[in-house]
C-alpha cells in the first residue's frame, strides 16, 4: 500500500525534528565536547547551504523564475532577521551553542533554555516547509535537506536541555519540550505539504525560496559563528567538507 505524501513529509518532519530530543538525551546523559559539538555544527552548516544552492533555489527558479525566487529569497530572510531579533532579546542569541556560560545563573539559564526552545521553532518551522514541500515535486525526499536539518537540530537540543538542567528542570519536562518541537516540526512538513498541493508553481516557488531565505541567514546569524567558536580554524575546512558531501550526495541522487 502506498503511503500518502502527506503522511510521508510528516513522517520525514519528524525525522529532521527528533535530532532535537537526541541532543537534548546527549546533553542529559553525557558530556560531549564542545569542539565535538561545534564541528557537527560546521559539517551541517556546508550540508545546509548545499541544500539552499543546489536544491531549494534552484528549484524555486524552475518553477517561479526570478521575480518570485528573488522576492521570496529576500523576504524570508527579513522575516527570519526581525523574529530573530525578538527571540535573541530574550535569551535565545546562542541557542545552536554546545557550551554555556559557567557564571549564568540557575534563572537565567531556566530563561535562556526556554528561548531556545522558541528559538528551535523559529529555525525548525522554514526547514520543516522545505521538506514537505519537496515532496510535491514527486521525486521522493530529498535526504541531502533532511540530513541538514538533522545535523542542524542537535546542537540546539543540546544547549538548551544543558540550560534547562542547570535551572533545575527534571527529564521530563525537558524531553516533553524537545518532543513536542519534534512533533510540531512534523507538522510543519505535513502542512506544508498539504497546503500547497497543487498550487500555482510561483506560490510554490516564493515558498520555497522563503525557506531558503531564512535558512541561510539562520546559519549566518547562528550556526557559523558558533562552530568557528570552538573550532576556530578548522571551521571553514569542516564546512566545505560537509558542503562537497552534499553536493556528492545531491548528484548521485539526481
Amino acid at each position: 500500500m502506498h503511503m500518502p505524501l502527506w503522511l510521508q513529509a510528516g513522517l520525514w518532519g519528524l525525522v529532521g525534528g527528533s535530532a532535537l530530543v537526541l541532543g537534548a538525551a546527549i546533553a542529559w546523559f553525557t558530556s560531549l565536547s564542545q569542539r565535538a559539538i561545534a564541528s557537527v555544527m560546521a559539517i551541517g552548516s556546508g550540508v545546509l547551504i548545499s541544500a539552499v544552492a543546489f536544491d531549494l533555489m534552484d528549484e524555486a527558479y524552475r518553477l517561479g523564475g526570478f521575480d518570485s525566487t528573488s522576492l521570496g529569497f529576500l523576504g524570508g530572510a527579513a522575516i527570519y532577521t526581525a523574529a530573530n531579533i525578538i527571540i535573541t532579546r530574550r535569551g535565545a542569541k546562542h541557542r545552536k551553542r554546545s557550551g554555556h556560560n559557567p557564571d549564568e545563573s540557575q534563572a537565567a539559564a531556566g530563561s535562556s533554555g526556554l528561548a531556545i526552545a522558541v528559538g528551535a521553532l523559529l529555525d525548525g518551522i522554514p526547514e520543516s516547509v522545505v521538506i514537505g514541500v519537496g515532496l510535491l515535486a514527486g521525486k521522493g525526499v530529498s535526504l541531502v535537506t533532511v540530513a541538514a536539518v538533522f545535523l542542524s537540530n542537535v546542537p540546539e537540543g543540546l544547549s538548551s536541555a544543558a540550560g534547562m538542567r542547570r535551572a533545575g528542570r527534571g527529564a521530563a519536562y525537558v524531553f516533553g519540550v524537545w518532543g513536542g518541537i519534534a512533533v510540531v516540526s512534523g507538522l510543519a512538513a505535513m502542512l506544508g505539504n498539504v497546503a500547497l498541493e497543487g498550487a500555482n508553481p510561483e506560490i510554490i516557488a516564493a515558498t520555497t525560496a522563503v525557506a531558503a531565505g531564512a535558512i541561510l541567514a539562520m546559519l549566518a546569524d547562528t550556526m557559523i559563528p558558533e562552530a568557528f567558536e570552538s573550532t576556530h580554524e578548522f571551521s571553514g575546512l569542516i564546512t566545505v567538507a560537509g558542503f562537497l558531501l552534499a553536493f556528492i550526495l545531491t548528484k548521485l541522487g539526481g
